[in-house]
């Protein structure tokens, strides 16, 4: 077994935080502009949540083989090739516009978004110490998050309609994929990482877990179907900007996630999460003037966003440095699988007007009840990070 410092040594944290800010804002764009476009396309608007969920399938199946592409080729050259497929299914979207096509592309995309996640993840995590990876994945988060935002701004002066935004999309993605093909150094040394195995999943921490589980039930609607709720309401002209709105609060909510992640309960940090998660729902359903409805968007992603790196950090706390790219893909595992259902179940509520935001907020208050049961019962397991991965 190889030792924690090992892989460690020449690991830099530029590369894949470079290339990852330019993927992030045209990956947040991408969210964004697709169910907004549908109907330029002359695709039925039912198809929204289809390709939401179609999309984290991708990422759900991506989970199971990303490990073995790492492993053989590298960090470095697995990011380029994985940034390089998302770009190919950007640009299929355009060339081919239908709805089997839109699907396939973007069960493609999740494959590909899926390599790109776990490729940065356990690159960034490959550090020694649980502190020094809290504020690793800080910097991941906040690098992704404010990048998505700033894509949300790209929609009133590109517009949803023709291809131009989706080139927009494909050349971002390009400069992406030239940060690890220009800078060669930086990866993590080779190391020899266990492959994924599904019996694994018992021995995770619960709380991990479902953190990472519901993280995907709330962020998979989010992502996909949220554009079109904004789009429905009075604040229709304000969608873009309110996108921008969650995904800075997921942003700006990161900082505080490093800082207490180690040094508090991850379950009770999570479930106080969900409780003002929770909260924010009111906010969304019944502001009716845009600063409050701007401060219950933020505080909706911010609680939202850190459910995530909270659960991950839970998983990898004190892990060896071979386990972290196993580790990453069972997440993320856990997370697609949300990501995969929750556009469906949210699509059931579609009938009431405030049937989204009545779904996220359900979602996280039997959340913040669930880790606030495992933070007050204190047992042993409830912190503890993946034994015998």
């Amino acid at each position: 077994m190889i030792d924690a410092a090992v892989g460690t040594r020449s690991n830099s944290p530029l590369v894949p935080v470079i290339g990852l800010s330019f993927f992030a804002v045209a990956s947040g764009f991408l969210m964004t502009l697709i169910p907004l476009s549908l109907a330029d396309y002359q695709l039925d608007a039912e198809l929204a949540p289809w390709l939401a969920s179609v999309f984290y399938l991708g990422l759900l199946i991506g989970a199971f083989f990303i490990e073995r592409i790492v492993a053989h080729v590298g960090h470095r050259k697995a990011f380029i090739a994985f940034l390089a497929l998302l770009t190919f299914t950007v640009l299929l979207q355009v060339a081919a516009p239908g709805a089997v096509v839109w699907l396939l592309a973007r069960l493609i995309a999740g494959m590909a978004v899926a390599g790109v996640f776990v490729v940065v993840e356990s690159w960034l995590l490959m550090a020694n110490t649980p502190k020094a990876r809290a504020k690793r994945l800080g910097l991941y988060m906040t690098s992704l998050y404010g990048g998505s935002a700033v894509g949300q701004l790209a929609i009133k002066p590109l517009g949803t309609e023709g291809p131009v935004p989706y080139f927009f999309v494909a050349g971002l993605l390009i400069v992406a994929l030239m940060v690890p093909l220009l800078i060669k150094k930086g990866q993590p040394d080779g190391h020899h990482s266990q492959k994924l195995k599904l019996s694994d999943l018992k021995n995770l921490s619960q709380p991990a877990v479902m953190g990472c589980l519901v993280s995907g039930l709330v962020l998979g609607p989010i992502y996909g179907l949220m554009p079109l709720y904004i789009a429905q309401t009075d604040a229709a002209p304000k969608t873009g900007l309110l996108m921008a709105v969650i995904i800075l609060g997921g942003m700006a909510v990161q900082p505080l996630v490093s800082y207490l992640s180690p040094r508090m309960s991850k379950s009770l940090l999570m479930a106080l999460f969900c409780l003002f998660g929770s909260l924010s729902i009111v906010g969304v359903m019944n502001a009716e003037v845009l600063p409050l409805m701007i401060a219950s968007y933020m505080l909706l992603g911010a609680c939202s966003f850190a459910l995530y790196p909270v659960a991950i950090t839970l998983a990898c706390d004190k892990l060896e440095v071979s386990k972290i790219v196993s580790a990453t893909e069972i997440m993320l595992l856990s997370y697609s699988f949300g990501s995969v259902l929750g556009p469906l179940f949210a699509a059931l509520l579609s009938d009431s007007a405030d049937g989204l935001p009545m779904y996220l907020g359900v979602c996280l208050f039997a959340t913040c009840i669930y880790m606030l049961i495992k933070s007050s019962r204190k047992i042993s397991t409830t912190d503890t990070p993946i034994a015998g991965l």
